[in-house]
């Protein structure tokens, strides 16, 4: 048997998983409120990653750690004291998710692997899932996840200045992000993820020692598609590829920035100091 992290992960292989929801109009028009992206509703279609608001599990009080993740899922490891970050991953649209219309998600395992950094030891999970709306692929996704064991104190960490100016940027996009208290209570309540360190202010400051709430990653990131897709309207947004980098935490001034070439646009959310919290790439096709 291997030693550190990866032991507990030497043989895991999780059973696949099915799922159906209803990607119903109005609960995407919370989501899209929560983006200040509401217009982007106007057709039939869900834009890309905006199915992140669905498919929310809400398992029992009694079954959540102290932090509010569940204490067992299905591509959870099983890491003693398990943390869980979202580190980035990537979406290929085949075909557009209908609003209205029952979706079957399908979720496997792709690889579990341990790495050691200067923050210590870790495990990268990845995961597959595929979107089908009758019986037709729609979407590939594969979502990274970091898992470490125990607390980590984010208080040692050098955080430098809170940014309180939105960047300057030649970047043919932007949008300026807001980020309030509100608004990630919202998104927590509406995608049931309960982790205290995005509502919770005593939890996120004294336990996980962060300076304040943390904004959630997958939000950033939901931002530069969204900037992608507003800009681009005559061409189909057909992939998308991300990387969480540095965290934002709630009031920062943070921008996502947008810079198109041909079929690509290379997407940041950016603060004062060049400091790049997200990263994307968008990749257009041109509608038939």
């Amino acid at each position: 048997m291997g030693s550190g992290l990866g032991q507990y992960v030497e043989g895991w292989r999780p059973d696949p998983t099915t799922v159906t929801d209803v990607l119903d109009a109005d609960r995407a028009g919370w989501l899209g409120d929560i983006l200040d992206a509401g217009d982007l509703l106007l057709g039939a279609e869900l834009p890309p990653t905006w199915q992140w608001g669905f498919f929310t599990e809400w398992p029992p009080s009694a079954s959540l750690n102290a932090d509010g993740h569940p204490a067992e899922g299905s591509f959870q490891p099983p890491v003693p004291e398990r943390q869980r970050m979202w580190a980035g991953g990537s979406l290929v649209v085949e075909r557009p998710l209908r609003l209205g219309a029952e979706v079957e998600r399908r979720g496997r395992l792709l690889n579990a692997e341990p790495k050691s950094g200067r923050s210590g030891e870790m495990i990268l999970v990845a995961v597959e899932y595929q979107y089908l709306q009758g019986g037709e692929l729609c979407y590939r996704e594969v979502q990274n996840h970091v898992y470490r064991s125990g607390v980590t104190k984010a208080a040692a960490r050098p955080w430098p200045a809170r940014p309180t100016t939105p960047v300057a940027s030649d970047a043919a996009w932007r949008h300026e992000i807001v980020t309030d208290p509100i608004r990630l209570f919202r998104l927590s309540a509406l995608t049931g993820n309960s982790h205290r360190i995005h509502y919770d202010r005593p939890y996120a400051t004294e336990v996980e020692g962060y300076p304040d709430l943390v904004v959630h990653g997958p939000l950033l990131a939901q931002h530069l598609a969204t900037l992608a897709r507003r800009h681009e309207p005559v061409l189909q947004l057909v992939g998308f590829d991300y990387r969480v980098q540095q965290p934002v935490f709630v009031g920062d001034a943070v921008t996502a920035l947008g810079r198109p070439d041909g079929e690509y646009a290379q997407l940041e959310v950016r603060s004062e100091g060049d400091r790049v919290h997200v990263s994307a790439t968008a990749r257009y096709r041109r509608a038939r």
